[in-house]
C-alpha cells in the first residue's frame, strides 16, 4: 500500500517531466528531468520559465513523496542518515514469491529527488549544460541594466537556487572610466520565494524543527573597505562557498544580523566585467534542498560572467542612448516661437527605443514683416551621422531664411550645401513661409509627403505641391506655390514615418491621416479645444503600436491672420522730412485705435529709427517703408534700402552715432534687425499698457 502512494506519487511527477510510464518503471523519474523535455533541450527561452513553474508544482509532489518515504522508513524501523547531503536513502523489499524477486521495491530518495542509481550523476551534468544554456541566453537577451538582472533572477531561481541577491557598485563606471571614491555595493534586486520565512539551518535528521523566528532583511547597501574580507573574496573574482571567511564576507555584505547558511547552501560570486569587478551576487538555498556541490560553483561562474559582461554592455549602451537623446534634443527646437497671427505645436517620435535619434526635424523661423517660416525635413538613415546631417541642414535652412529668400531659391541653396557633405546624403524637406497680413501660404516642396491644410469648416485637403527632388540629387530645379490660408485654417506638416507602414503604401496612410484630422477638427471645435494640439496628439494615433518602423516629426500651425483694420504702413518719402511725416502718421494710427497713450513713446522710437533709415541711404531715394500691427503687442516695422546693420557703439560714451539705439532698447520690450537681400528691416514691439518712464 505504502510503495502504491509512491507509484502514485511519481505518477504525478510524470505528468510535469513528460516522461513516459515506461521510462518511471525502469527508474527514469526525477527533479532534473524537469529542465529540458524528454531527449530535447531547451530551444526557446520562454520554456526557462515553463522549468520553474513546473518545478514550483514538481517540488510539493517530491515534498510529499518525501514525507511518505520517511513515514515508512519509520513503520519498519529504517536507519535514516544524512550521509548524502541530506538524503534519506531507504529501500524497502517486500519478499512474497519463492524465487525471492521482490514484488515491490522502493527506491532510495533525496529532500531534491536525485535519482539513487550510478546513473543519475551523468544525467545531472548533461541537464545542467542544459540549464545553463537556456540561462545565459535569456541573460544575454536583455538590452538595459534592470532586463539583464532580472533575467540573471528569473534563470535561476527556483531551478539553481532558492533566493538570489544582486548587489552593484555605485555608481557603476562606463567602459574605461576609473571609479572614484570607495567601493559601495547597493541591493539592486532580490529574488526568492514569495511570502514565505526564509530558514538556513541544516537538517541532520528527521526530527520537526521549531518555528524560524522572523527573518532579518538583508542590507539595502555596503562600503566596503580595503581589508575587508568581502574585498578579498572580489579581488578573487571566482565563485565561492560560504567557508569561514566568505561567512565574514557575507555578513558585511548583507548584514551583521542576517542569516547567513550553512557552507555548502550559499555561493558569493563577483561580478566581473572586462575591466573591473562591478558587483556581487549571492545564490543562497533552503534546508529543502540539496547542498550545492562543486559542480554549482562552475554553473555561478559562467552565469555571473555573462551578466557582468551584459551590465558592461548595458551601460554602454545606457550611455550612447543618453548621447543619442541629448544630441536630438539639441537638434530640435526646444520651444516654438509666438509668431504674430499664428499658433504653432509639434511632436517628434524616435522610431524605436534601440533607435533614439534620427533624421526628422521641424523647425519654425520669424521671418520680417511677422511672417513665419515652417520647414519639416527627413535624413535617409537613423544613426547618429543622420542626426548630425540633419543639424547641418537645419542650420542652413535657419541662415538662408533669415536672408528671406524666395522658398525655391531657399531650396536651391539647400540642396548644393547637402552635396557638399556628401554624394550619399540625401534628405526631403518642406518649406512653407505665412504670410498673416496677405493671408497667403507658399510652399516649396522637395521629395515630401504634401502637405493638409484644415479648413475653418473643419474640412481636410491635400495640397497640390510639386513633388521635386530630394535634397542632394543636385541639379534639379525648385518650384514654389501659393495656397490661400484663411483666418481659422490649420497648416501639418508631417514626416513619412507617420503615413508609411510595412503593411500599407505612404498614399493609404496619407488618406487615413487626413480622415483622422478632419474628424479631429471637428470635434476638437464642438467641444473648444486646443486645436493643434489635439490634432498632433491625434495624428500620432494613426498607426498602431507596430506598424511604426521610421521616427515622425509632426509640425502644426493655426492660422489666425492679421485683420486689415490692424494694419497701418506707409511709404514715406526718403528726405529729411521723413521723420516728422512718420511721426505724424505714427500718431493719427494710434489714436484711430485708441492707443493715446501710447503715442509718446511710439514717435519717439519711429522718428530715432526713421532717422538712421535716411542717414544709412544718402545716396538712394527709394521710399523707406514703415508698417505698424496691433496683435497682442504693437509692433512697428521700418524698411530701407541698405544693407548697414545699425549697432551700439560702447567704446566712447559721446559718440554721436548710435544712441538712437540706445532709446530703443531702453523702451522698447523687444527689437531687432532682419537682413534682406534688398536692404533690412529694423522692428521693435511694446506692450498694449501704458509703458514705463525713462529713468
Amino acid at each position: 500500500m505504502a510503495a502504491r502512494r509512491i507509484q502514485l506519487l511519481e505518477s504525478e511527477l510524470q505528468g510535469l517531466s513528460g516522461v513516459s510510464a515506461a521510462g518511471v518503471s525502469a527508474g527514469g523519474a526525477g527533479a532534473l528531468a524537469l529542465l529540458g523535455a524528454p531527449g530535447g533541450r531547451v530551444d526557446a527561452d520562454s520554456e526557462l520559465d515553463q522549468v520553474d513553474a513546473a518545478l514550483q508544482t514538481a517540488r510539493e509532489v517530491l515534498d510529499r513523496e518525501h514525507e511518505t518515504v520517511t513515514e515508512i522508513a519509520a513503520e519498519l524501523g529504517a536507519q535514516a542518515t544524512s550521509a548524502d547531503i541530506g538524503a534519506v536513502p531507504v529501500r524497502v523489499v517486500r519478499m512474497s514469491d519463492p524465487d525471492g524477486e521482490p514484488e515491490e521495491e522502493l527506491f532510495g530518495t533525496t529532500l531534491n529527488n536525485p535519482r539513487a542509481d550510478g546513473a543519475g550523476i551523468v544525467l545531472r551534468r548533461d541537464e545542467r549544460m542544459r540549464f545553463v544554456g537556456a540561462a545565459t541566453r535569456r541573460i544575454s537577451r536583455g538590452i538595459d541594466l534592470d532586463e539583464i538582472v532580472l533575467g540573471l533572477c528569473r534563470a535561476t531561481t527556483p531551478t539553481f537556487a532558492d533566493t538570489i541577491l544582486v548587489y552593484l557598485r555605485d555608481p557603476l563606471p562606463i567602459g574605461d572610466e576609473k571609479p572614484v571614491g570607495p567601493l559601495v555595493l547597493r541591493l539592486r534586486r532580490i529574488e526568492g520565494p514569495p511570502d514565505e520565512p526564509t530558514s538556513w539551518a541544516s537538517v541532520d535528521d528527521l526530527r520537526v524543527a521549531e518555528p524560524a523566528p522572523e527573518p532579518v532583511p538583508p542590507a539595502e547597501g555596503c562600503l566596503v573597505p580595503a581589508d575587508a574580507s568581502l574585498t578579498h573574496v572580489l579581488r578573487g573574482v571566482r565563485p565561492v562557498f560560504a567557508d569561514p571567511m566568505t561567512r565574514n564576507a557575507l555578513h558585511e555584505l548583507l548584514g551583521k544580523n542576517y542569516d547567513v547558511p550553512d557552507e555548502f547552501r550559499a555561493i558569493l560570486a563577483p561580478l566581473r566585467g572586462r575591466r573591473r569587478v562591478v558587483g556581487v551576487v549571492v545564490f543562497l538555498r533552503n534546508r529543502e534542498r540539496a547542498r550545492f556541490d562543486p559542480e554549482d560553483l562552475q554553473v555561478g561562474a559562467q552565469l555571473t560572467t555573462q551578466t557582468a559582461l551584459g551590465i558592461d554592455k548595458a551601460l554602454l549602451y545606457g550611455h550612447d542612448a543618453y548621447v543619442a537623446d541629448e544630441l536630438q534634443r539639441t537638434m530640435l527646437p526646444p520651444s516654438l516661437p509666438q509668431s504674430p497671427g499664428s499658433r504653432l505645436a509639434s511632436r517628434y517620435l524616435p522610431a524605436a527605443e534601440s533607435a533614439r535619434v534620427g533624421g526628422d526635424w521641424y523647425d519654425a523661423i520669424p521671418l520680417s514683416a511677422s511672417r513665419v517660416a515652417l520647414v519639416v525635413g527627413d535624413v535617409m538613415g537613423h544613426s547618429v551621422t543622420s542626426a548630425a546631417i540633419m543639424g547641418q541642414l537645419q542650420t542652413t535652412v535657419r541662415t538662408l531664411a533669415a536672408l528671406d529668400l524666395p522658398p525655391q531659391e531657399l531650396m536651391r541653396h539647400l540642396d548644393e550645401q547637402a552635396q557638399r557633405l556628401g554624394s550619399d546624403r540625401l534628405a526631403t524637406c518642406m518649406y512653407a513661409v505665412y504670410d498673416p497680413i496677405a493671408h497667403r501660404v507658399t510652399i516649396c516642396n522637395a521629395g515630401h509627403p504634401p502637405p493638409i491644410l484644415i479648413q475653418p469648416n473643419g474640412q481636410a485637403d491635400i495640397l497640390k505641391v510639386p513633388p521635386g527632388a530630394p535634397i542632394g540629387v543636385g541639379g534639379v530645379d525648385f518650384e514654389a506655390v501659393e495656397h490661400g490660408a484663411p483666418a481659422g485654417s490649420t497648416l501639418v506638416l508631417y514626416t513619412d514615418g507617420l503615413v508609411e507602414a510595412r503593411r500599407k503604401d505612404v498614399w493609404t496612410g496619407i488618406q487615413q491621416l487626413r480622415e483622422r484630422l478632419e474628424l479631429t477638427a471637428r470635434h476638437a471645435e464642438i467641444a473648444q479645444m486646443p486645436l493643434v494640439e489635439a490634432l498632433c496628439d491625434d495624428a500620432l494615433d494613426v498607426l498602431g503600436p507596430g506598424d511604426r518602423d521610421d521616427d515622425v516629426a509632426i509640425l502644426a500651425a493655426r492660422f489666425e491672420g492679421i485683420t486689415a483694420s490692424d494694419v497701418a504702413q506707409w511709404s514715406i518719402e526718403n528726405t529729411t522730412k521723413a521723420p516728422r511725416e512718420s511721426r505724424k502718421l505714427t500718431r493719427q494710427a494710434l489714436e484711430r485705435w485708441g492707443l493715446e497713450h501710447l503715442v509718446h513713446t511710439a514717435e519717439l522710437l519711429v522718428s530715432e529709427l526713421v532717422t538712421n533709415a535716411v542717414n544709412a541711404t544718402p545716396t538712394i531715394r527709394e521710399p523707406i517703408e514703415v508698417r505698424l500691427l496691433r496683435t497682442q503687442v504693437l509692433r512697428f516695422e521700418i524698411r530701407d534700402r541698405s544693407t548697414h546693420m545699425p549697432r551700439w557703439d560702447y567704446s566712447r560714451a559721446l559718440v554721436e552715432h548710435g544712441r538712437g539705439l540706445r532709446v530703443v532698447g531702453r523702451l522698447a520690450d523687444r527689437w531687432g534687425v532682419s537682413l534682406l537681400l534688398g536692404g533690412k528691416v529694423v522692428w521693435f514691439e511694446i506692450g498694449l499698457e501704458e509703458p514705463g518712464a525713462l529713468g
